[in-house]
């Protein structure tokens, strides 16, 4: 089993708003020293089988249409061996 991570930020030039009231919690909490906080989403999809390259480009393709807005939003994606949390 192969496991295919995608994490979707919104791009630097979008409002966070999310992030900046979670950035206002931090310094009411104590926690100093915290510049900036920016929130995102972390999808992680888990094949049957392996993330052959042609697997990888239909997530990819999902990632850009379905996962991602593309206006306002960037995003990574990476393969895991699924196994590896198991440990």
């Amino acid at each position: 089993m192969a496991r295919v991570v995608v994490d979707v930020m919104l791009k630097p030039e979008i409002l966070d708003p999310q992030g900046k009231a979670v950035h206002g919690a931090f310094g009411r909490l104590g926690f100093d020293g915290v510049a900036d906080v920016r929130q995102g989403k972390r999808f992680e999809i888990t094949l049957d089988g392996e993330a052959t390259e042609e697997r990888v480009a239909e997530i990819r393709k999902a990632a850009d249409t379905l996962l991602a807005n593309p206006v306002i939003e960037d995003y990574t994606l990476h393969v895991e061996d699924a196994q590896e949390d198991a440990q």
